[in-house]
């Protein structure tokens, strides 16, 4: 694949095609076909177990020790750590190449280079593969896609998760074709699975080439700083095309696709880590589409009060405030998973529980941009309230936005059609919808954060909610331009009419007469606010016109 690393078990400096395992001589995996065959039980019985131990070691001992060297565990290991202990079904372990040229006749590993099977996960069902680079460097061949492809149809069909751990120098070049209608096939499961069962990556190694296009379809995609790697052409490659120097790091890294590109939704310090957070990720979904998340019973009362909030809006519309605050002294424990934490920072989403159920938040961030949106805050929410609108994960938007980020810069970088997706996402959806306004909701801007207008099921506002067109200062320079240039003191006579226009039009009043906020409350009792309409809504049903899909500005 275009841009792949050579790995072992592919031409290139680290193997060469006649080698069957990282590093390994000929012969691994021989034919046990060839061989002659003892014909009593216990005999099938020594040699079965025989050719599952031989899958289980991999590429080796030696193989083994250089992926530990990496800072990298094996693939069994990590299977280990993510599911339940002794809950591990594997399957098609015996599963080997078919190919017979570049001397791969000799060398036909088991596994062929991917643990496949399903376990659980606090108990709930999981599907997994987990590549294995001591095997051909994890290369993808005819037989390991047709295994993935094989677990992603059985989570399909039987409504479970899918998890994919990525560690793979990308297509098997001596399969030629086979390797990349391999990855045809798997894209296509991606696609048909997205928005029926949960799909996350883990990558915990190189993703190069075409394979980097399944991670970008699945809904979350987890990276290890230093040790993983995603990009569709290699550093090598893009100096000899563009004369640009770039290491693996700042073209690939974790950090790179966690605050650049958009391509990952956690970091993690280590594999332990990683692992640790998609366990910790799945306690809030569904298992599929049909179903709800769990619920859990919370230990914080419903009707808790937090009177910090206040006072926690600022009394000078200029001055910041930290939304994070506000979500960890509104949901359950103050616990909140918060997704791309690095990227768009301007904008804030992720899961908390309310009354022991799990919902998606969409939050302005008044410390960065000053809360604003731009085209790449609008994709991270957007992207999100799909998914949360596809597995029934109610919605709940705190909104503190003066507009969209002006400038030549986003113009020209497409904020129209990519703002855009933000209100179609917030619009399309059908699952609970509910505001929170704590300050400003300015112009355009105000419409798009799921507004009445957009259908928001619940809009509550907070007295320090500004509802407008624009703010004072930019309203009173049109609307009373003359009468400000007219004045024997334009200055005094300018902040006057800043002061009547706030005091008559910068409140949640107006929007509150017309019914476009259902409610103005003390911040104080916003918990049990939110809670009393997620209980009502639990029974929401919206029917939407049939046909075979919208066409969201992409």
């Amino acid at each position: 694949m275009a841009g792949a690393e050579p790995t072992p078990g592919q031409s290139g400096p680290q193997g060469t095609a006649g080698q069957g395992r990282e590093g390994a001589p000929d012969g691994g995996g021989a034919d046990r076909a060839a061989r002659p065959r003892e014909h009593t039980s216990e005999e099938r019985i020594a040699d079965l177990r025989a050719m599952k131990a031989e899958a289980h070691v991999g590429g080796g001992a030696e193989a083994l020790e250089r992926q530990h060297a990496r800072g990298k565990l094996s693939a069994r290991e990590r299977l280990e750590l993510l599911l339940d202990p002794g809950s591990f079904v594997e399957t098609d372990m015996l599963v080997r190449h078919r190919l017979g040229t570049f001397g791969l006749d000799r060398s036909r590993p088991y596994t062929d280079g991917v643990v496949t099977g399903w376990g659980s996960i606090d108990g709930r069902k999981v599907f997994v593969f987990s590549q294995d680079f001591t095997v051909f460097g994890g290369s993808l061949g005819e037989a390991f896609a047709e295994k993935v492809c094989k677990i992603m149809d059985l989570a399909a069909s039987v409504g479970a998760p899918v998890i994919g751990i990525n560690d793979s120098g990308g297509a098997r070049i001596q399969e030629g074709a086979a390797s990349l209608a391999g990855y045809g096939y798997i894209f296509d499961r991606n696609v048909r699975a997205s928005g029926v069962i949960p799909q996350i990556s883990v990558i915990m190694g190189p993703c190069a080439g075409g394979a980097v296009y399944s991670p970008a379809i699945t809904d979350f995609v987890f990276m290890v700083k230093e040790t993983s790697h995603m990009f569709i052409t290699g550093p090598d490659v893009i100096k000899a095309v563009t004369s640009e120097d770039v290491t693996f790091e700042e073209l690939g890294g974790a950090m790179t696709h966690a605050t650049r590109s958009g391509m990952a939704s956690f970091v993690a310090e280590d594999e332990q880590d990683c692992l640790a957070q998609v366990r910790y990720l799945l306690s809030f979904l569904p298992s599929n589409n049909l179903e709800d998340a769990p619920t859990y019973a919370s230990a914080d009362q419903p009707d808790r009060r937090d009177e910090s909030l206040n006072t926690i809006v600022p009394d000078s519309p200029k001055q910041p405030y930290d939304m994070k605050d506000v979500i960890r002294k509104v949901f359950d424990g103050g616990e909140f998973f918060e997704v791309f934490p690095l990227w768009a920072m301007n904008i804030v989403i992720g899961f908390a529980r309310l009354d022991g159920q799990t919902v998606g938040i969409v939050a302005n961030q008044p410390k960065v941009l000053a809360g604003t949106l731009d085209f790449d805050s609008s994709e991270k929410a957007a992207r999100f309230i799909r998914f949360c609108d596809a597995f029934n994960i109610p919605l709940v938007c705190f909104e503190d936005v003066p507009g969209f980020l002006p400038g030549t810069a986003q113009e020209y970088g497409g904020i129209i059609r990519r703002g855009a997706k933000l209100l179609y996402a917030f619009s399309e959806a059908t699952v609970p919808k509910m505001t929170v306004i704590t300050r400003k909701a300015y112009g355009g801007a105000y419409v798009v954060m799921n507004s009445k207008h957009l259908r928001a099921d619940v809009c509550l506002a907070w007295p320090t909610a500004e509802i407008a067109v624009m703010g004072s200062e930019g309203a009173v320079g049109v609307i009373f331009r003359r009468e400000i240039k007219a004045a024997p003191d334009p200055a005094a006579k300018r902040a006057e009419l800043i002061s009547r226009y706030e005091d008559q039009f910068n409140t949640p009043y107006l929007a509150a007469e017309r019914g476009y906020v259902d409610d103005v409350i003390e911040p104080a009792e916003t918990r049990w606010r939110l809670i009393q309409a997620l209980r009502m809504l639990r029974t929401k049903r919206e029917q939407v016109p049939p046909r075979k899909h919208g066409n969201i500005p992409l």
